[in-house]
C-alpha cells in the first residue's frame, strides 16, 4: 500500500514472481467512473472509493481460497484497509511502500498515459494515514531489495 507511483504494482509483481503467489492491481478494478474522475483531475472521494474496495474485499477472499496473494492497492486510510482485511485480519501483512513527495511526483511524470495525474498527488498525501501495524520499505531502495526485505519481514515463503 502507498500512494499512486510509490512502487506497488512493481514490487508486487516481483514478489508474486518470486513467491509463486497470486497478484492483482486493485487499480484494474476501478469502475470506470472513479477512473474517468481521477483522468479528470478529480480526487476520489470515500464514497467514490466506497464500492471498489467492497468489490476488492470479495475478489480478495476469493483468492485467499485458493492460497496466498499479493494486492497492490493505495489503501491510504485505515477504514480502506480494514475493508480490505475484514475476516482474514490475522494473515494479513501490510507493507507500506513509503517515499517522499518529490521522488513520487518525478516517477509520475514519467508515467505517461496512467490515468492518475501527478497533479493529483498532493491529494494522496493529504488522505494518507501512515499504518502503524504496516512493514515501511523505503521506496529509495532498489525493487529487488525491497521484495528481499519483505520477505525476510513477513517469513513468506513460496
Amino acid at each position: 500500500m502507498g500512494v499512486s507511483g510509490s512502487g506497488k504494482s512493481t514490487v508486487g509483481q516481483l514478489l508474486s514472481k518470486k513467491t509463486g503467489f497470486a497478484f492483482f492491481d486493485a487499480d484494474d478494478f476501478h469502475p470506470p467512473e472513479n477512473i474517468n474522475k481521477m483522468a479528470s483531475g478529480i480526487p476520489l472521494t470515500d464514497d467514490d472509493r466506497k464500492g471498489w474496495l467492497e468489490l476488492l474485499h470479495i475478489k480478495l477472499l476469493e483468492q485467499v481460497q485458493n492460497g496466498s496473494v499479493i494486492v497492490a492497492c493505495s489503501a491510504l486510510k485505515e477504514k480502506y484497509r480494514q475493508i480490505l482485511s475484514n475476516g482474514i485480519e490475522a494473515s494479513c501483512h501490510w507493507i507500506f511502500l513509503k517515499g517522499d513527495y518529490n521522488t513520487i511526483y518525478s516517477r509520475l511524470t514519467k508515467r505517461p498515459g496512467h490515468f492518475m495525474q501527478p497533479a493529483m498527488l498532493q491529494s494522496q498525501f493529504d488522505a494518507l494515514e501512515i499504518p502503524g501495524h504496516a512493514i515501511e520499505a523505503d521506496i529509495e531502495n532498489s525493487c529487488d531489495d525491497i521484495v528481499n526485505f519483505i520477505i525476510k519481514k513477513t517469513g513468506i515463503r513460496g
